[in-house]
C-alpha cells in the first residue's frame, strides 16, 4: 500500500497552502523568466493541486507523474473545471516533450525521491531539454545542514468540507554516507462518522549544499540564478550556506 494510491487524501494534505505557492510561482515567472511565460510543466505533478489553479491564471500547464491514480484524479479535475486533460504517466528521469516550455516547477521535495545520482542527473538533463533558453526550473527541496539539527518530524492538519486529515511524518533512519533518509508517514483521517489511519514509508536522497551544487554543475544548460526559502517571499532571496535547510532553487536555462 502506498499513500500515493489515495489521491483524494494526498491532494488535501499537500494542497492546503496552494495560494502562497501560486503567488510565488507567478512572481518568479515575472522576475526570472526572459520574455513572456505561457507554457508550464510540472514533473511529479501528483494530483495537479497547482496545475488547475495556474490554468485559471491563464497558463497552459502540462504534468507528468508515475502514478496512474494521481494522473487520473488530476485530469478529471482539470476537465471538471473546463481545462485540457493535460497530465500523463511518465518517468521524470526519462521523458521527451513535443515543444519546449517557458518554465517548470517541482516544489515539495518530490525530486528527492530519485534515490540514485544517475536518476537525479537524468532528470535535470530531461528538464534542460524540456525548457527553452531564458526559462527557469523552480525546484524546492530540503538540504542537510552541516551545522544545526535537521528536521526529523513534522505534523500538520488539513480540512476540506467534512474531511479532515492529520499528517504525521518522522525519521526512521538517516545515513549520510549512503545518502538516504527513510521516513514513516501516517494519515489520520476523520469524517463525521469514521476514523481510520493509513501508513507508508519512503526514502529520500540527501543533499548538502555542496552536493546539490555539484549535481547542477553536471548540467551545463542550467545555472543557479537565485534562491529562496519556503516562506516564498520574493522580496527576500537567500544565500544558501551550511546552515540552510529549506531551499527553493531557481535554475535558469542558459
Amino acid at each position: 500500500m502506498s499513500l500515493y494510491d489515495y489521491p483524494r487524501y494526498y491532494d488535501l494534505v499537500y494542497g492546503s497552502d496552494w495560494k502562497a505557492e501560486v503567488d510565488f510561482l507567478t512572481g518568479v515567472f515575472d522576475r526570472h523568466v526572459r520574455g513572456s511565460t505561457k507554457r508550464l510543466l510540472e514533473p511529479a505533478c501528483g494530483t495537479g493541486r497547482l496545475m488547475f489553479r495556474l490554468e485559471r491564471e491563464g497558463y497552459q500547464v502540462d504534468g507528468i507523474d508515475l502514478s496512474q491514480n494521481a494522473v487520473t484524479y488530476c485530469n478529471q479535475r482539470l476537465l471538471r473545471h473546463g481545462f485540457r486533460s493535460s497530465a500523463r504517466v511518465a518517468d521524470m528521469t526519462d521523458f521527451t516533450v513535443k515543444s519546449k516550455y517557458c518554465a517548470a516547477f517541482n516544489t515539495i521535495n518530490s525530486f528527492r525521491h530519485l534515490e540514485k545520482h544517475t536518476q537525479a542527473r537524468d532528470h535535470l538533463a530531461c528538464m534542460a531539454k524540456a525548457i527553452r533558453r531564458g526559462g527557469v526550473y523552480i525546484l524546492g527541496l530540503h538540504l542537510c545542514p552541516r551545522f544545526g539539527e535537521p528536521v526529523e518530524e513534522e505534523s500538520w492538519i488539513a480540512r476540506r468540507g467534512h474531511l479532515c486529515v492529520q499528517t504525521s511524518m518522522w525519521l526512521v533512519e538517516r545515513n549520510l554516507r549512503k545518502r538516504f533518509e527513510r521516513f514513516h508517514m501516517r494519515y489520520d483521517i476523520w469524517t463525521p462518522t469514521d476514523h481510520k489511519t493509513l501508513d507508508d514509508e519512503f526514502n529520500f536522497r540527501t543533499y548538502t549544499r555542496q552536493q546539490f551544487d555539484t549535481l547542477v554543475s553536471e548540467i551545463p544548460e542550467f545555472e543557479i540564478e537565485a534562491m529562496y526559502d519556503f516562506s516564498y517571499d520574493l522580496n527576500r532571496p537567500i544565500k544558501v550556506d551550511d546552515h540552510s535547510e529549506d531551499v527553493v532553487y531557481i535554475l535558469k536555462r542558459v
